[in-house]
């Protein structure tokens, strides 16, 4: 029979939860709270005692501001860039690593060394590799006949660099995860597709895409939720400029929040960025429940 457990019992248990949820709470709860009630305030960062409740207000300018427009426009991109270029990188690094050769630990660690490096030494090694005037890609792009390009210096050029940039700092983990679902996939699986005739692009169609969709899906999900998180990379490299190209929701809350010292507007930032990265979560596990039904 089952038994309920005794008071003792369970202040046990509370005292076991009790440091997680202390941290839990001054680390999490406390600050959502504050944006929350923030976003509502003219908090001014040098005047905290003069914020006063102004309701919308903050929303209604959110929505003139051609920055914060340009800064939703950038984050989109960049999602809808880094997501093909990044797994499409990371599929293709674990199937070279996949075939059993020599020279394959040397491929893992370079494929994964830019992951463990920092975002901002990366930044910064990228920032001199693609000066205009003495980089070393210019310079080579030079040598076979194509004139230099501005790349972290044109709008136009600008976010596909950084994504470039990030994918190539990233695809290593993603690889990671794609090469462990690869060798689960049961060996004699590929020799009787091969007894059967299949083409090494019809077993990679027919049998490697399918069985490896969950890691798929799961690698997909954690990159979307990172790529909404660019800051590090155009903070570094390109300000947010040039002309805002670069600028992303997140670089945003910072500027506004820690540069312009207007805690309440970028409050407010935060809050649609929260509701819209909440919206896109559910939205996804709702796909992948359907999926799994069917």
């Amino acid at each position: 029979m089952n038994r309920k457990p005794t008071v003792k019992e369970n202040l046990v248990g509370y005292s076991f939860l009790a440091p997680a949820l202390i941290l839990l709470t001054i680390f999490l709860l406390i600050p959502v709270g504050m944006v929350v009630y923030y976003a509502f305030t003219d908090y001014y960062l040098l005047t905290p005692d003069n914020r006063q409740f102004i309701g919308v207000d903050n929303f209604k300018q959110l929505f003139n501001d051609p920055i914060f427009i340009k800064s939703m426009v950038n984050t989109a991109k960049f999602v809808v860039w880094i997501i093909p270029v990044q797994l499409g990188a990371a599929l293709g690094m674990a199937l070279i690593i996949n075939k059993k050769r020599k020279g394959n630990l040397l491929f893992k660690v370079a494929f994964f060394a830019p992951v463990v490096m920092s975002l901002v030494v990366i930044s910064i090694l990228w920032l001199y590799l693609l000066n205009p005037n003495e980089g070393l890609i210019n310079s080579l792009l030079m040598k076979i006949g194509i004139s230099a390009q501005p790349f972290l210096t044109s709008p136009k050029q600008a976010m596909y660099t950084i994504v470039f940039v990030s994918a190539w700092q990233g695809a290593g983990y993603q690889m990671l995860l794609f090469l462990g679902g690869m060798q689960n996939i049961p060996q004699d699986v590929y020799e009787a597709a091969e007894m059967d005739g299949f083409t090494k692009f019809q077993q990679f169609r027919y049998i490697t895409l399918p069985l490896l969709k969950p890691t798929a899906i799961f690698v997909l999900l954690t990159t979307l939720i990172s790529a909404f998180k660019l800051i590090v990379q155009p903070m570094v490299m390109t300000q947010g400029g040039p002309m805002n190209s670069t600028m992303t929701m997140v670089y945003y809350i910072y500027q506004t929040g820690f540069t312009d010292r207007m805690v309440g507007y970028s409050s407010s930032i935060a809050l649609i960025f929260t509701t819209m990265i909440g919206l896109i979560t559910i939205g996804q596990r709702r796909l992948i429940k359907e999926d799994k039904d069917k």
